[in-house]
């Protein structure tokens, strides 16, 4: 199967390319390198030979996708690129070269503050954010082009995975986590553990957890991908699927904190600062429907395991790529 992944030079998108290369797929990468990095798709290179193409481009360039579906026979999509409405961008390209399935990576942030928690598929989306309304925004443009599609006899597949805070690093240590400005918590906390920054705050210590600080759900971004790949390989024609991606807890900002100082054996100094508005105090998934329905589940459950791939990384690339 060739497969167009948007993003590709990306922390997600680089995951899911080192996937589907060791799963034999054509991968099309395409990264405009805004937040990309060409060094992760060249340290790529080595796990499928000849069966890598990359492509700096944005993914509103669209004679550039076009072209590339059109080389490589691209039938499937894998969405990684979070700059940009994708509706706008692969609009052309799927009415004109048939595109059969798209899996869209989209987010918790859909439901923006939920009533309750874990949050199921049911969950009302209720975006708070301009991000997650922009990802909601993507969900109603598959639906609506899935619709149309079925009206023409010429079904179109697609799903929309919602997930939360993603962590961790490829195992192998082949390619991992860098971004510039940094704000992931474990990252930011690791930094602070590798004396890069001088101290880590804590935004809030009053909510109504049993420590006080917010809770979230840490997916390990290779359980990301594996869902990805599940779900890429489970779609039917006409399907349209929605899944949360999760490991059902939530770990709260001090328990994150204590993980990597076990982790990494290193004390650092933590400072609690005032609420930041629009913070919820727990938010977590409940992932049993994809698990029902496909088999999936995370692999990664105790949050010592996914600091530690995250922890290997940093310790081994202290300037990311660039060293």
């Amino acid at each position: 199967m060739a497969v167009l992944v948007t993003g590709g030079a990306g922390y997600i998108g680089s995951h899911g390319v080192k996937r589907l290369l060791q799963e034999g797929h054509e991968v099309v990468a395409v990264d405009n390198l805004f937040r990309g990095h060409a060094e992760a798709i060249e340290a790529l290179r080595s796990v499928g030979p000849g069966k890598l193409h990359f492509a700096e481009a944005d993914i509103g360039d669209k004679p550039t996708l076009l072209k590339l579906m059109r080389e490589h026979g691209v039938d499937t999509v894998m969405h990684f690129a979070a700059l940009a409405y994708v509706g706008e961008s692969v609009d052309e390209p799927l009415r004109y070269y048939r595109i059969t399935e798209f899996v869209f990576s989209s987010t918790c942030a859909t439901y923006g503050e939920p009533p309750r928690v874990p949050m199921d598929e049911s969950t009302p989306q209720s975006p708070i954010s301009p991000y997650g309304m922009s990802k909601l925004h993507v969900e109603h443009m598959l639906r609506d082009y899935a619709n149309a599609c079925r009206v023409t006899g010429k079904p179109f597949a697609y799903a929309a995975l919602r997930y939360f805070n993603v962590a961790g690093s490829d195992p192998e240590g082949l390619i991992g986590e860098d971004h510039d400005p940094e704000t992931h918590l474990i990252p930011v906390i690791i930094e602070a553990a590798l004396g890069v920054r001088e101290q880590i705050k804590i935004f809030g210590t009053d909510y109504q957890t049993p420590d006080g600080t917010c809770i979230r759900d840490y997916i390990h971004v290779c359980d990301l991908i594996d869902a990805h790949v599940a779900v890429m390989n489970a779609l039917k024609p006409g399907d349209e699927r929605f899944y949360n991606l999760g490991i059902g807890k939530g770990y709260s900002v001090r328990e994150i904190i204590e993980a990597v100082r076990r982790v990494s054996g290193k004390d650092f100094k933590v400072v609690e600062v005032a609420r930041r508005p629009g913070d919820p105090a727990a938010l977590f998934a409940d992932a049993s429907k994809i698990n029902s329905e496909l088999g999936w589940s995370a692999k990664f459950t105790d949050v010592d395991e996914v600091v530690r791939t995250a922890w290997n990384w940093f310790k081994s690339h202290p300037n990311g790529y660039e060293g």
